[in-house]
């Protein structure tokens, strides 16, 4: 008789294989811990070897620019072209409980029955950029539970708000007429995260008008030779017109000849890489150090004993000195 296997008894194996159970609780833990926080640093050190295979694709904008919608509409392409796909929605925190506001998985509800297509939503928690502190690690864990596609739906961002290309390999920036995006668009955060500009509800008047804005900013930023320019495409998501146009761009993006995606990837781990180290040492720094010399910094600063720069370099000099800091 053949033995049966046994069945992965560790989170990180359950998420490697594809559990969706696992999957959830794995995002919750991320969720619900810090960057330095140990349970979390070691489930994505027993997963980010087999990470780096899904496509992940940001989806940003003003509110209210149809992006849900568009993700739905994108999900149902993908899954036609027999990929499977996870979407990241990005929410506003709930006062009161701290969740999630809006729920972009009732708005996705039509594809809750189909076992290719992951909908978890995300509260920022009171986090910047547009997505949540945990959206880069969740991204990870999506991908090593073998999902081809990533989908970042952020929260609907200003000019200042563009942590989301910090995170996926392309990132759309959905723009409509009539709300000012022609002078939002060109302003420099958003000119310099979008690989494609999605000029939706194209059936409302002024879309040329917006399309030209867009386009005549772009012909302003000279780009070297051979370059990626970011088009401009034309969209109903409530209808799904030229969301098959859409796809097939995140494609050509995707698979463009030269090294561009493995310098962009590379540029993500390094400023993620930044982030955590600055992360794990403030973790030190509270792990190594009293309640009380934290507080006494503080009133020297407030007593203008110390500038804030002289207290920081103090507690890490004193912190990284302490017996057991290393």
């Amino acid at each position: 008789m053949t033995p049966v296997a046994a069945p992965p008894d560790t989170l990180a194996e359950r998420v490697l294989a594809g559990d969706t159970r696992a999957v959830a609780r794995a995002i919750s833990r991320l969720e619900d811990g810090d960057a330095a926080d140990g349970a979390g640093a070691a489930l994505i050190g027993a997963i980010f070897g087999r990470t780096g295979r899904a496509f992940l694709v940001g989806v940003t904008g003003v509110p209210g620019g149809g992006k849900s919608t568009l993700v739905d509409q994108l999900i149902a392409t993908i899954r036609g072209a027999g990929l499977t796909v996870a979407v990241l929605a990005v929410d506003p925190t709930s006062p009161f409980t701290g969740g999630a506001v809006l729920g972009d998985r009732v708005r996705m509800g039509r594809h809750s029955g189909d076992r290719g297509v992951f909908v978890r939503s995300m509260a920022t928690r009171g986090h910047l950029g547009g997505v949540a502190r945990a959206t880069g690690d969740a991204a990870l864990v999506l991908d090593a539970a073998g999902f081809d596609v990533v989908l970042i739906e952020t929260v609907g961002v200003g000019q200042d708000e563009v942590d989301v290309a910090r995170t996926a390999d392309a990132t759309v920036v959905v723009l409509v007429p009539g709300t000012g995006d022609d002078v939002q668009a060109m302003k420099a955060g958003i000119m310099e995260i979008a690989d494609v500009f999605v000029a939706n509800k194209a059936d409302r008047e002024g879309i040329d008008r917006l399309v030209q804005s867009v386009e005549g900013a772009l012909s302003l930023q000279p780009a070297p030779a051979g370059a990626w320019t970011p088009p401009v495409l034309k969209t109903e998501a409530t209808t799904g017109r030229g969301i098959e146009e859409l796809w097939a761009t995140l494609l050509r993006f995707r698979d463009r000849p030269g090294a561009a995606g493995d310098e962009r990837r590379r540029l993500r781990y390094r400023e993620r890489v930044r982030r955590l180290a600055g992360d794990v040492l403030l973790a030190r720094l509270e792990r190594t150090l009293p309640p009380q010399v934290f507080e006494q910094a503080i009133d020297d600063v407030a007593g203008r004993r110390l500038d804030p720069y002289a207290a920081a370099h103090a507690l890490v000099a004193r912190a990284t000195a302490a017996p057991g800091a290393a």
